[in-house]
């Protein structure tokens, strides 16, 4: 255990440590911000408004007030979801890939541990680092939206979010391990780390909602696991808005509009619960973990 204990620690001082590391694994939330600010913030804003305004008896400046609110906190919530994916890239990056291509991993090996410590303390630093920053990027997205005016998330939403925070770092550490495992070289983890950087916010229905994609475009994304982690942080985020925006409205309205913005899903003819959302990740988190443990044993043996 204390061996272990000391590979993990190493580990996140290596990510620490590379400042520009920590930076890039941001970048994405950076560019969300930045287009959310600048760009598709104030479309979807104007959509929700327009669709509350064909309403009779609403005030027009409360539901834009309200409307502002809910699409920060969906925007807020699909940052919380992807920084899971960009931290583990990062934390693999500055320790596995670089203990490999360094020349550093066969003398870890060597060392009188356990090949399965030294590759399960890559995926626990990798699971630490995205949980600590996931939860510094949902306090200040909450300290943010009370600024704004918001009310603060109650202490259910709060044991609600920070489980699910767990289970998405945990689904993209193990993720991210199988993919440490196969690729060689620094260059190659960098060109798959850019690729998955421009296409994650694609793949969760950030910068554009899930509801606006074709039918065959939202079908394969909803055969991938960040549509779910992005669904089940805005579903939680933006509950308290959503039920003041659709009080006293048919719920048609709120199923549609919901569902357009990806806060809930159906999936293979089913309804795709927050719960439902969470084992999604964790038993993919599973199959990758134990996908990478395989591919490992392979690669050892070839390597002798």
């Amino acid at each position: 255990m204390e061996q272990y204990l000391a590979l993990v620690k190493r580990n996140m001082k290596l990510y620490l440590r590379d400042r520009g590391a920590v930076f890039f694994s941001l970048l994405s939330m950076l560019i969300v911000l930045g287009l959310m600010l600048f760009f598709l913030g104030d479309m979807n804003v104007d959509s929700l408004a327009d669709m509350l305004a064909e309403i009779p008896g609403r005030n027009a400046e409360t539901d834009r007030e309200n409307a502002l609110m809910f699409v920060t906190l969906w925007t807020c919530g699909g940052i919380v979801s992807i920084n899971a994916v960009t931290v583990t890239l990062a934390v693999f990056s500055s320790c596995m890939i670089s203990d490999r291509t360094e020349g550093k991993l066969g003398s870890i090996y060597t060392a009188p541990v356990s090949r399965a410590l030294v590759s399960a303390s890559y995926v626990t630093s990798a699971w630490i680092c995205s949980f600590v920053i996931c939860i510094i990027t949902l306090a200040i997205s909450e300290i943010y939206c009370i600024i704004q005016g918001g009310e603060p998330f109650s202490a259910a939403a709060h044991f609600k979010l920070i489980g699910m925070i767990a289970a998405n770092s945990f689904a993209y550490s193990a993720i991210m391990y199988l993919g440490a495992v196969l690729v060689k070289t620094q260059s190659a983890w960098s060109g798959i780390g850019t690729v998955i950087g421009t296409l994650v916010g694609f793949l969760g229905g950030i910068y554009l909602p899930v509801g606006t994609l074709a039918d065959g475009v939202a079908a394969v994304l909803k055969c991938t696991p960040v549509l779910y982690g992005a669904k089940m942080f805005r579903s939680v985020m933006t509950e308290d808005i959503s039920n003041e925006i659709f009080a006293d409205i048919p719920d048609v309205f709120r199923t549609e509009y919901l569902e357009a913005m990806g806060v809930e899903m159906e999936a293979f003819g089913a309804d795709i619960s927050n719960t439902a959302c969470i084992f999604i990740l964790i038993a993919c988190g599973i199959i990758f973990l134990i996908a990478g443990v395989i591919a490992s044993g392979r690669k050892s043996s070839v390597d002798r």
